[in-house]
């Protein structure tokens, strides 16, 4: 039964995407939603890694007039560049030092957060299964009746040479 239901439910979905996609292919095409741009992946990318020091390209591509002269300024000696001019042609390749890519960021906070949450509500809903779900314990796990059954075991002598009853001296009542 359920097979059939399945199959039909599978056939109105068919006829409803063949539907849309005849009739609101066209509309779509020419509705004036905007659409996001794609970042194209065969092109060199900047990231910044420990494990690559040198990045595909350059962290600033797009130079204003004052990185382009400072460029310019680069190709002679570096002894007569300023230590900022130094440090503003450092950034223009790259976006963060080794110190500032090694700093610890605190992920871990949200990361331990996550988990002590799930921890907690998982921990609500087994408290909720012990009240509400699960059955009473049974009555053989009550101390009194463990107690009964030993004794019954003890007057049917279970076991008694190398088991339960050996264990048991019967003349004076206690465990040897």
């Amino acid at each position: 039964m359920l097979h059939l239901t399945a199959g039909r439910v599978g056939s109105l979905l068919a006829r409803r995407a063949t539907a849309a996609l005849t009739t609101g292919g066209a509309r779509m095409a020419s509705s004036s939603h905007e659409v996001s741009e794609t970042v194209d992946m065969s092109q060199p990318m900047y990231w910044d890694r420990l494990d690559t020091p040198l990045p595909d390209r350059p962290f600033k591509t797009d130079l204003t007039a004052t990185d382009k002269t400072l460029k310019e300024k680069e190709k002679g000696p570096w002894k007569q560049l300023t230590k900022e001019e130094k440090i503003a042609l450092y950034r223009l390749t790259f976006c963060k030092t080794y110190p500032e890519m090694k700093q610890p960021t605190s992920e871990w906070k949200t990361v331990l957060g996550g988990v002590f949450i799930f921890l907690g509500l998982t921990g609500l809903v087994v408290w909720w299964q012990r009240l509400y779900v699960f059955p009473k314990r049974p009555r053989t796990f009550e101390e009194e009746w463990q107690a009964q059954q030993v004794k019954r075991m003890l007057d049917m002598r279970v076991n008694p040479v190398h088991g339960f009853s050996a264990k048991w001296d019967y003349e004076k009542g206690q465990w040897k």
